[in-house]
């Protein structure tokens, strides 16, 4: 026969009072630790939401810090720039300064310049000016000798129109006497002549009428060119002396 094993009902009572208060226990404990999952649950999902504003906020500050730090940056190379800018502007004002005293020197040394080419000129202006009296001076003289002997050479030849003239009228005369003398001898030969001859022959008072009247014409022609060269020598004298004057009163 098997031996059977003898339970105590009052420790196993005991025990499993124990046991049941100890479940209990942590049934109570695990509603305490659901409680409090919960609660951290809660808080976790509050604090994972701060934490994700936060984030949002803080990448906004990221975004602001950046534009601020771009600004920044800006405002630091304007401020290089300007700083350039202006150091260029007083290079470029000192360059200025020192072109503009160059450049009055130089105004200066060409003024200096300058009234000494206007001196010069003036020196040379009055030289000329004195030069051209003289010279006028000197062609008022030969003008003057010219217009003299003009007049010299005029009275020459009016006096040789006025014997040329004496001497036609002398030939003039002459023919008409030889005319005359001729005529009445052809008068008096023609009386004895036939009249078919008559009509034939030139007649002698033609031949001599023509004769004469061409010496005339000749005459005529050379006191007409006396008088013209005679007018031509009282036109050069009197350009002459008109320009001489003209000339002296520009001056």
């Amino acid at each position: 026969m098997k031996k059977l094993n003898v339970v105590d009902l009052t420790e196993l009572v005991k025990d499993f009072i124990q046991l049941e208060h100890k479940i209990m226990e942590m049934k109570g404990e695990n509603t305490t630790l659901e409680i409090q999952l919960d609660e951290t649950s809660r808080l976790l999902k509050i604090s994972q939401n701060k934490e994700k504003q936060l984030i949002e906020e803080r990448d906004g500050l990221l975004e602001t810090v950046k534009g601020l730090q771009h600004t920044l940056q800006q405002q630091c190379d304007l401020r290089v720039e300007n700083e350039g800018l202006k150091n260029a502007s007083l290079q470029m004002k000192k360059e200025n300064e020192c072109q503009l005293k160059e450049s009055s020197t130089h105004i200066q040394r060409m003024a200096t310049e300058m009234k000494a080419l206007q001196d010069q000129h003036q020196r040379e202006l009055e030289d000329c000016v004195e030069e051209t009296r003289r010279k006028l001076d000197a062609k008022d003289t030969e003008l003057k000798v010219a217009h003299e002997r003009n007049e010299c050479a005029l009275e020459e030849m009016r006096r040789q129109m006025r014997v040329k003239e004496k001497e036609m009228q002398s030939q003039i005369i002459k023919l008409q006497m030889e005319f005359g003398a001729k005529l009445a001898r052809a008068q008096s030969m023609s009386t004895k002549s036939q009249p078919q001859t008559q009509s034939s022959a030139p007649r002698p008072q033609n031949i001599f009428k023509r004769k004469l009247q061409f010496i005339q014409e000749e005459k005529n022609k050379e006191i007409e060119a006396l008088r013209q060269r005679v007018r031509e020598l009282e036109q050069q004298s009197l350009h002459g002396l008109m320009d001489a004057r003209l000339k002296r009163r520009k001056i």
